[in-house]
């Protein structure tokens, strides 16, 4: 698993994008993990206090959602329900993020945004330029995906994907998944015992996006687009 910001020194890695997923974020129960949050902002405001500039892109806010709404399947029965729960816990998410962060003397600033908005380019610039400003102000950006409004035309379909195109928003020198899985395997490894780890990724086609999966929540493995360790 890659559960923690291990490596990735400031000395070399100047810029940083975190991407958090709910598995992690979120218990079976559709509360957020204080303890282990706690623990990833205190690491990231000693990055940022050594000189990394850190972009925290966090999954989350549909299963807190659904869980104060007490909706059916996680929030993810119809696209109505995923919506809702998304307005609704997004609230919840950038709460925890500002006052962990505000608990470390940093501040933290929330961005939603759409596939359309970093497929058009003069609001990709935009998202970029407003990235560099709030982290040459030392504010910790918070960004998720804004399912409130996302349809599937116009969704990414999972924050690894969001990271990725953040990444080259912001031109980060590294992008890490935190995941509860250890990378891309050959089967789902929750349901398979015999699915492999695949150490190495030298070329993407239709087979290992396949074994990616997409959507949100649990897949095979932290990847569409291969940007973790």
């Amino acid at each position: 698993m890659v559960t923690a910001l291990t490596g990735f020194p400031h000395a070399i890695i100047k810029r940083l994008v975190v991407k958090i997923g709910s598995a992690l974020l979120v218990d079976n129960a559709g509360a957020i993990r204080s303890e282990w949050l706690s623990g990833v902002v205190a690491d990231i405001a000693a990055r940022v206090k050594a000189g990394q500039q850190i972009i925290v892109v966090s999954s989350g806010a549909i299963a807190l959602g659904a869980r104060r709404l007490a909706l059916p399947k996680g929030g993810r029965g119809s696209l109505d329900d995923a919506q809702a729960a998304a307005a609704v816990g997004q609230i919840a998410l950038s709460g925890h993020w500002a006052q962990l962060l505000g608990e470390q003397a940093l501040t933290a600033a929330q961005m939603l945004l759409t596939l359309d908005d970093l497929e058009n380019r003069r609001r990709y610039l935009n998202a970029a330029a407003t990235l560099e400003r709030l982290l040459s102000l030392g504010v910790v950006p918070v960004i998720n995906e804004n399912d409130s409004v996302a349809t599937t035309e116009i969704r990414f379909g999972d924050n690894d994907r969001l990271a990725a195109r953040i990444g080259q928003a912001a031109r980060a020198d590294a992008v890490v998944l935190l995941s509860d899985v250890d990378g891309l395997y050959t089967a789902n490894p929750h349901s398979n015992p015999a699915a492999r780890l695949v150490s190495e990724v030298k070329r993407i086609d239709a087979a290992i996006v396949a074994r990616a999966g997409g959507g949100s929540g649990r897949r095979h493995g932290p990847m569409r687009w291969c940007c973790s360790r």
